[in-house]
């Protein structure tokens, strides 16, 4: 039952957001308890352009979760801007806007990326 609800609010969210950017690119993430990653998506092609991790990188395992966000955001963001990208939409994914999404969000905002 709660898993049907969760995946009833991503997909209205997402709805929302395409009906709204058709010329943006798509910034999805997901997180677990350890760890988080994001992707950019072009909805048109339905091809990932840029992914990050958290998971890729092994040496991260003492990183508190706050600082294992702001440490993906940055990759992210770097790899965006070599393609050039810096208009996207932030796709939550039905998770709430605070804590770590939160902290994900605003390191991508400083580092040059707009949504």
């Amino acid at each position: 039952m709660i898993n049907t609800l969760i995946k009833k609010r991503t997909q209205r969210i997402r709805k929302k957001l395409k009906k709204v950017n058709k010329i943006r690119y798509r910034l999805s993430v997901s997180r677990s308890l350890k760890n988080i990653s994001a992707q950019i998506i072009d909805d048109i092609k339905n091809s990932t352009l840029v992914s990050a991790s958290s998971t890729k990188d092994k040496k991260n395992n003492k990183m508190k979760k706050a600082d294992l966000s702001i440490h993906v955001a940055e990759i992210l963001a770097k790899k965006a801007l070599d393609k050039k990208i810096k208009n996207v939409y932030f796709d939550r994914g039905g998770y709430r806007y605070h804590g770590r999404i939160k902290i994900f969000a605003e390191t991508l905002r400083k580092n040059g990326l707009n949504f």
